[in-house]
């Protein structure tokens, strides 16, 4: 109980690293002696000093033979900074105690090995599901070199993004516009279709709260993006990519390059449409960890008809549209033993709005 209740406490440490670690993960880290934290540390920004080390010059008083909590397994490799498990023994911790192993190959139980070749106590898993859903992008990326995908998208109560002549803003409530941007802070990427920057033409930054612009992708197979779009035309247009189909038009493509922003060639799939797979892998090995997937209709059923979300949160705002246009197209689905399922959803109200999220992968959540 009591590793639970300190772990619980690293926990909280480590979210106030949200948006601002990756492609490093979150964590956190308490020293402690008997009941007393000596010093308290978590991973800030990425290439600064990590969650223990911080921990570690914070510590008060003599850190020889106290405890440490950590909620990820110590690194035990150079990169940006020296090895934590050096931090470690070199401290004098006698023991430690930690949320949950790290998946990355340079490390991968061997930071623990380390730790524990050196006569350091150790113990392993404690909270564990809730430090891992906590990096539960960078645990994806780090196993399969490819984004974690979260799907967002706003409705009506009777299924609608838009009215049938495409208006959309606002359908949510301010809180919800909020959280948004909230979300847009905390992903590596932001996604939407060729249809949504044509009909909105958005900026796709951070307003509404304070937190870091995500990089902004836009699905343009034909490369139909005007010259004078927003996303062409402002201080972030170098952290703008446009994935387009082999066989775009290459002038217009260099006129986009040229104005800052970045085309990515994307193969064909099967339909002769934009290969997904193949965006996400080449944004994975860019470095993009996460995208929050925006819409509009064509772009959320193509990411679910493909199997591509691995997070879904949809808000349906308490109004009823009618004829319009649908959040969801066809998926393919004839049989209901073939309907996706939800799991471990949860939904909550903000606002005038009710927002249910969950998982599309088993496993998840």
């Amino acid at each position: 109980m009591k590793d639970e209740i300190f772990m619980k406490k690293a926990l909280r440490l480590a979210v106030r690293g949200v948006g601002k670690t990756s492609p490093n993960p979150m964590v956190g880290a308490l020293v402690v002696r008997g009941r007393k934290i000596l010093g308290k540390g978590y991973h800030r920004r990425y290439g600064e000093d990590h969650a223990e080390v911080i921990a570690l010059k914070n510590a008060k008083g003599v850190v020889r033979g106290t405890s440490m909590y950590v909620t990820l397994e110590p690194c035990c490799h150079h990169g940006w900074t020296p090895p934590c498990v050096d931090a470690l023994i070199g401290a004098g911790i006698g023991r430690v105690v930690i949320g949950t192993p790290d998946p990355n190959p340079k490390v991968s139980g061997r930071g623990i090995q380390i730790l524990r070749d050196r006569g350091i106590r150790v113990k392993v898993g404690v909270l564990e599901e809730r430090c891992r859903k906590l990096n539960e992008a960078y645990f994806k990326f780090i196993q399969t070199g490819i984004p974690f995908v979260t799907l967002k998208f706003a409705q009506s109560l009777d299924g609608r993004i838009a009215t049938k002549t495409g208006n959309s803003q606002w359908i949510s409530s301010p809180e919800t516009l909020r959280l948004a941007h909230r979300m847009r802070s905390i992903h590596d990427g932001v996604l939407v279709g060729i249809g949504t920057a044509l009909a909105d033409d958005p900026s796709l930054t951070v307003r509404l709260v304070k937190g870091n612009n995500p990089q902004r992708i836009i699905v343009d197979g034909r490369l139909r993006m005007p010259l004078t779009a927003k996303v062409l035309n402002d201080e972030m247009v170098d952290r703008t990519i446009i994935a387009v189909e082999e066989g775009a038009n290459q002038k217009k493509a260099r006129d986009v390059q040229d104005l800052g922003a970045e085309i990515l060639w994307v193969a064909r799939n099967r339909r002769g449409e934009l290969d997904l797979n193949d965006l996400l892998k080449q944004l994975g090995k860019m470095g993009v960890t996460s995208i929050l997937v925006e819409g509009g209709a064509r772009v959320i059923t193509s990411f679910l008809r493909e199997r591509l979300v691995d997070k879904i949160i949809i808000v349906i705002a308490p109004k009823l549209i009618g004829e319009g246009i649908e959040a969801i197209r066809d998926l393919e689905i004839r049989e209901l033993d073939d309907a996706m399922r939800i799991f471990g959803m949860k939904t909550r109200r903000l606002g005038e709005d009710i927002i249910i999220e969950g998982y599309l992968r088993e496993g998840n959540g």
